[in-house]
């Protein structure tokens, strides 16, 4: 493929839409730049899981990925390849971080937060002020899931803030890379911090839990790197994703009367509005990177050569035509949501089930709470958030009108 014929990914992520159905228009997979490394973006979901489940494709681009080096040192986004947990893992180093950390997100540990989430949004939705205008991604969507995540990590309350706004620059790919290095250095200061208090107080938290954990097969622990950086993809996965999920439910709903009405008369669930929510505006629209270790043959007659890099195209392939009829449109009535805005395969996201609570619950109680909110803007005017990442709005302000009865 020509140079001209690559796609330069817009950093800001200001039209998405537009973006994903290029990508789509392009075939089953095309080279892209994203922000100065060349990767094959996969757009078509059959292919995308093929290549999700595959043994020759790889996420840990030390050992699979031959510009590793030489890009981590200059790429704004080298954080995202050069953690070292199960995130970037690869075959047994992925299960071993895989079976050490799943226990701190077990069935059993989600369930037992759904009290505090319900108190949580509630305390959220006493401090709206009815009959005024209130950005819903900062006064709902953000602080419900920095909550959540901060108190299982043990996080202190004072904290959660500094965490926030690290997260939040991990993910804004409008930034350069010595403002990336510097957001680097700032959080892993406080991953540090964080640690070295619950080696000496340990507690009922994630933190601790991770600390103390021994590996069941050979008694290893969790090295240092391995640890923060453990730490550091449970607070931005188990935070950031959660927020665009309830900003994108919420946005839709209130421009969708049709939508809220399925739900009031039964013919859908909350949790049919979060699935479709998931598949029709994922909270990730591209998420970085995986490696070819073989040379991969796609449908088209094109190669994916060993050693190129592959970015998974969440969003592009959730509106894929050849999966969903009517792909573009919201319907949480329609039979299958099938999505891939938790992956797919071994990666398959941990936190899945707290994300969904979270949002179901936050949806549940504001539309109880105020049936009659409206969007104060035009959907249209909303603007994102500075990402090819994270799939956001910057802000969603919105009318509320609660019940008569509060």
């Amino acid at each position: 493929m020509s140079e001209e014929q690559i796609l330069v990914l817009d950093p800001t992520g200001s039209d998405p839409d537009a973006e994903h159905q290029s990508l789509r228009e392009r075939g089953p997979a095309t080279l892209v730049d994203i922000l100065g490394v060349r990767a094959w973006s996969v757009s078509d979901p059959t292919l995308l899981k093929q290549l999700l489940t595959s043994k020759d494709v790889s996420k840990d681009g030390r050992a699979h990925w031959p510009a590793f080096a030489e890009t981590v040192a200059t790429w704004p986004l080298a954080l995202w390849v050069a953690v070292e947990n199960m995130f970037t893992a690869y075959g047994k180093d992925h299960s071993r971080l895989r079976r050490m950390v799943a226990p701190a997100l077990s069935a059993r540990r989600t369930a037992a937060l759904e009290a505090d989430i319900e108190a949580l949004v509630g305390g959220l939705l006493d401090a709206l002020p009815a009959g005024e205008t209130v950005d819903l991604r900062e006064h709902l969507a953000y602080p419900l899931p920095i909550a959540v995540i901060g108190k299982l990590m043990g996080v202190p309350a004072d904290q959660r803030t500094a965490f926030r706004t690290g997260v939040d620059n991990v993910f804004a790919t409008h930034l350069s890379a010595e403002e990336q290095a510097a957001n680097t250095t700032t959080l892993y200061g406080l991953l540090d911090a964080l640690i070295e208090t619950k080696r000496t107080e340990p507690g009922e938290d994630m933190t601790s839990l991770l600390i103390a954990t021994r590996d069941e097969e050979d008694g290893s622990a969790l090295s240092h790197a391995e640890l923060r950086d453990t730490l550091l993809l449970m607070i931005s996965a188990g935070y950031e994703t959660t927020v665009n999920v309830i900003d994108q439910a919420i946005t839709t709903l209130l421009t969708d009367p049709q939508q809220l009405a399925h739900i009031r008369e039964g013919r859908c669930t909350w949790q049919d509005v979060v699935e479709e929510t998931l598949r029709h505006q994922p909270a990730v629209k591209h998420l970085p990177l995986r490696y070819a270790r073989t040379d991969i043959p796609l449908p088209d007659g094109r190669t994916i050569k060993a050693g190129e890099a592959i970015l998974a195209s969440y969003a592009a392939a959730n509106r894929h035509p050849d999966w969903h009829k009517d792909a573009d449109r919201f319907d949480a009535t329609r039979p299958s949501k099938e999505h891939l805005a938790f992956g797919h395969g071994v990666h398959f996201c941990l936190g899945a089930p707290l994300a969904r609570l979270e949002v179901a619950t936050a949806l549940r109680l504001f539309f109880e709470r105020f049936p009659d909110a409206q969007l104060a803007t035009e959907r249209t005017a909303l603007k994102r958030v500075p990402s090819l990442i994270s799939n956001g709005h910057a802000s969603v302000p919105v009318r509320l009108r609660p019940m008569s009865s509060h």
